[in-house]
């Protein structure tokens, strides 16, 4: 599902601080054994520059987070003013075999607060991996899409599509994307987040 724009309909387009994006997640987003500029929030912050955004993406990404970690840190990082956070978490949870139906209560708690302070949510999901079993499989699966349904949430439905499956956009130890690894998550989530972020389109 994604949503228009009218959902950021309030916000004034022509102000003069850019638009406020924090990317809230694990090593995936913190950018795990790359250099400086080489992850995610600002990969993605450099394209949608370059698209002629005005546009800030922080990086809130921490290695090895679960979604019961990222929910105890959400509100001292995601700061006031944030208009929208891009929601990638529970693949540490997936890892360590955590109970699928706890993960969702998590980013549902997460999503609510968010909401609660009127800051919008791209929602990122993953996928478990095949040696967890069909059961495991089929209730961690239908987390994301269940959420982004019941709360009307834009969604990525696998951050790490067609990355995870092309050794040649991994780093060796075959989980983590490198640099063009990288580049190629941000081409995947551009589709969903530009309408989130026409306000902020230069010379609208």
């Amino acid at each position: 599902m994604i949503l228009t724009v009218a959902t950021l309909g309030s916000r004034n387009v022509a102000a003069a601080e850019p638009f406020q994006i924090v990317g809230f997640g694990d090593s995936l987003m913190a950018g795990y054994q790359l250099n400086t500029g080489e992850g995610f929030p600002e990969r993605l912050q450099a394209k949608l520059e370059q698209l002629g955004y005005d546009i800030s993406v922080t990086n809130a990404g921490v290695s090895g987070d679960t979604t019961s970690g990222g929910l105890s840190r959400l509100d001292w990082s995601v700061p006031d003013g944030t208009d929208l956070v891009i929601l990638e978490l529970g693949a540490n949870d997936m890892l360590r075999g955590l109970v699928p139906e706890v993960t969702e209560q998590n980013l549902e708690k997460m999503i609510l607060r968010l909401k609660e302070r009127g800051i919008e949510i791209l929602l990122v999901g993953m996928y478990a991996a095949p040696n967890l079993g069909a059961d495991y499989i089929r209730r961690f699966d239908s987390i994301y899409p269940r959420l982004a349904e019941k709360h009307g949430l834009p969604l990525v439905p696998f951050f790490l599509d067609g990355v995870v499956t092309n050794a040649n956009l991994l780093l060796s130890d075959g989980m983590h994307p490198n640099a063009e690894g990288v580049d190629r998550i941000v081409e995947n989530v551009l589709p969903v987040l530009k309408p989130l972020v026409a306000p902020a389109k230069k010379n609208m």
